[in-house]
């Protein structure tokens, strides 16, 4: 199960948003979004678990709970909506 992690401080590093959620579960990876350009973290992420019970759980617990100074949101991740490019003239 893929879950979102929202209002995450700029400083917590993937080690740590990885340790927060292995107390609930194993965890299968957990990815913080960066900027492309500069590299500094957006602020979001993703923590994917095998056991959906266990990501339940690690939700239900760590959702409202401070990590590293903010209050995260946790929640199931929906499906990526595919992006519409309304830069691209077609000719």
């Amino acid at each position: 199960m893929n879950l979102y992690v929202g209002n995450l401080n700029f400083d917590t590093t993937e080690d740590a948003l990885r340790q927060a959620f292995a107390a609930h579960g194993t965890v299968t990876s957990a990815r913080i979004i960066t900027d492309r350009d500069t590299g500094n973290s957006r602020g979001f992420g993703f923590v994917e678990m095998d056991d959906s019970q266990a990501a339940q759980s690690a939700m239900a617990a760590l959702n409202g709970q401070e990590l590293d100074g903010r209050t995260l949101t946790v929640n199931e991740a929906r499906p990526r909506e595919p992006r519409q490019n309304n830069n691209r003239r077609s000719w």
